[in-house]
C-alpha cells in the first residue's frame, strides 16, 4: 500500500486518507468507536460522490424493464430474422431514448473505487499488526495531523477487525451480519425487477398465436437477484465487521436511491 504506484496514489491513498481525516475528527470529538463512525461519514461521502452515475444506472435499468413488452413482441414478430430484429431493437431505443450502455458505463467507472475501498479496508482490518498499520498510514497521509499514535478498531465495544466466521469463540450473534447483508442485497435486487404489472404492460402485445423469444436477459437478472445475496452474504461472513458495516451502509443508501428512482 505504500508503494508509490499510480493505482495506489490515484485512489488507494486519497480514499486512505479521507478515512483518516473522519477518524481524527471523531477521535477529537471522542466519539465512541472513530473507526466505525469514520467508515460510514467514509461511506456516504463514496456514495454521494458516485451518485449521478449510480442513478444514471439505476434509471437505465428500469427504462429497459419497461421495454420489456414492446421487446417481445419484436422477438416474435422478427424470430427468424437476427438482422430485423436488431435493428428492430435499435429503432425502439431510439425511439423511447434508451441506451442501453448507459447501464454498464457506470458500473464500470465504480469498480476502481470498489476495489479500492476493498484494499484499503483489508489493510486497516485485516493486517493484525497495529503497529505496522499504524506505520503504513504515517507514511502516506497528506498532513502531519493526520498522523496517528495509536488506532482504535472498536465500534461500541466490538472490533471492526473480528469476522462472522469466528462466532464459535466470538458470539453467535456474528452470524446475524452476514444474513442482514444478504437480506439487504436481495431486498435491492428485487427493487430493481419490473413488477409484474409492469412487465407485462398491463395487456401482452405479442399476437396470438406468436411465442417471444426467451428473455436470457430477465432469466439472468433473476438469477442474480438469487446469486448475489447469497454471494454478498458468503462475504460478509468471511470478511471483517467493518467490511460489512461499509457495504449495508451502502446499500441502505443503494435501496433508497432505488426506491426514488422507480418513483420517478
Amino acid at each position: 500500500m505504500t508503494d508509490p504506484n499510480l493505482w495506489n496514489q490515484l485512489l488507494i491513498w486519497p480514499i486512505l486518507n479521507l478515512l483518516v481525516a473522519f477518524y481524527r475528527v471523531f477521535e477529537f470529538i471522542h466519539a465512541p468507536g472513530p473507526l466505525g463512525f469514520a467508515v460510514i461519514a467514509l461511506t456516504v461521502v463514496i456514495r454521494f460522490v458516485l451518485y449521478p452515475l449510480m442513478n444514471a444506472q439505476m434509471t437505465s435499468a428500469r427504462k429497459m424493464a419497461k421495454l420489456k413488452p414492446h421487446m417481445d413482441a419484436l422477438s416474435a414478430k422478427h424470430k427468424n430474422d437476427k438482422t430485423a430484429l436488431q435493428q428492430a431493437q435499435l429503432a425502439l431505443y431510439k425511439e423511447h431514448g434508451v441506451n442501453p450502455a448507459a447501464g454498464c458505463l457506470p458500473l464500470l467507472v465504480q469498480m476502481p473505487v470498489l476495489i479500492a475501498l476493498y484494499n484499503v479496508f483489508s489493510h486497516v482490518l485485516i493486517a493484525g499488526d497495529p503497529t505496522r498499520v499504524i506505520s503504513d498510514i504515517n507514511a502516506i497521509v497528506y498532513a502531519p495531523f493526520l498522523r496517528l499514535t495509536n488506532f482504535d478498531v472498536s465500534f461500541f465495544g466490538l472490533s471492526l477487525a473480528i469476522k462472522p466466521s469466528e462466532w464459535q469463540t466470538q458470539g453467535w450473534w456474528l452470524l446475524t451480519v452476514p444474513i442482514i447483508t444478504g437480506l439487504l442485497q436481495w431486498y435491492q435486487s428485487k427493487l430493481m425487477m419490473p413488477p409484474s404489472a409492469e412487465a407485462s404492460g398491463g395487456k401482452a402485445l405479442v399476437k396470438h398465436g406468436e411465442k417471444a423469444a426467451p428473455d436470457t436477459a430477465m432469466e439472468m437478472q433473476k438469477q442474480m437477484a438469487i446469486i448475489t445475496p447469497i454471494m454478498f452474504g458468503f462475504f460478509a461472513f468471511q470478511f471483517p465487521l467493518g467490511l460489512a458495516l461499509y457495504w449495508n451502509i451502502f446499500g441502505l443508501f443503494g435501496i433508497m436511491q432505488q426506491r426514488k428512482v422507480n418513483r420517478q
